[in-house]
């Protein structure tokens, strides 16, 4: 920035302030810069405020197109998001979209069964036990365990203490072919067979969604 400056005031300086050599031909006397020093000045402090004009119109435009460009983003909040869909393969997986589509799918009904009944999404057509199990009274996660069964001598406090802990529970699993374990912070079942959670009307368990 200096060095044009400077430059610019050498060239005024070269136009206003030296002798014009025509005239020195003719046989005019060079008066030097001495009568000019006014001008010169005058002419000094109008370049460097044209110089300046000039950057600051610039840095303008330059904000300017900035602005434009930043306006003229393309705006992917308008644009609709077009999903592609995964076809089921000849193998028999399921599809990326038939997964997202069972995502926050709750059991109706809700079934508990022993060791030899699945886990899964429970429907009347497809009885599956439920394994996202919730107690809305202590606010706990059921936790079951197959091949095994409470034993006769488990009471609150128990698992009011040692829930969900295994390493403690296990103290009252007594080993049981086909049966389930389920339990929570205030309330624990033996299951052998399919069961309708809704046929026990005192276990306040709810299928927390898969």
């Amino acid at each position: 920035m200096a060095k044009d400056l400077d430059e610019l005031l050498d060239e005024v300086e070269s136009k206003f302030c030296r002798p014009d050599p025509l005239r020195l031909g003719m046989g005019e006397v060079p008066k030097g810069c001495g009568g000019l020093t006014h001008s010169s000045d005058r002419n000094r402090a109008e370049a460097k405020e044209n110089l300046r004009s000039t950057e600051t119109c610039k840095k303008e435009d330059d904000l300017d197109s900035l602005i434009k460009e930043i306006f003229e983003e393309p705006d992917f909040d308008k644009k609709p998001f077009v999903s592609q869909k995964v076809k089921p393969t000849s193998s028999g997986k399921i599809s990326i979209r038939a997964s997202i589509q069972g995502l926050g799918k709750s059991c109706s009904p809700v079934y508990l069964g022993g060791s030899s009944i699945p886990f899964g999404i429970g429907t009347y057509t497809s009885q599956r036990a439920c394994d996202h199990l919730r107690c809305v009274s202590c606010d706990f996660r059921i936790v079951s365990y197959n091949d095994c069964m409470w034993d006769k001598s488990c009471d609150y406090l128990f698992f009011r203490n040692n829930m969900p802990e295994f390493h403690k529970l296990k103290a009252k699993l007594v080993k049981k072919k086909g049966t389930r374990a389920y339990a929570c912070q205030c309330s624990w079942r033996t299951i052998e067979e399919l069961t309708d959670l809704q046929t026990d009307h005192l276990l306040r368990w709810v299928c927390g969604k898969h």
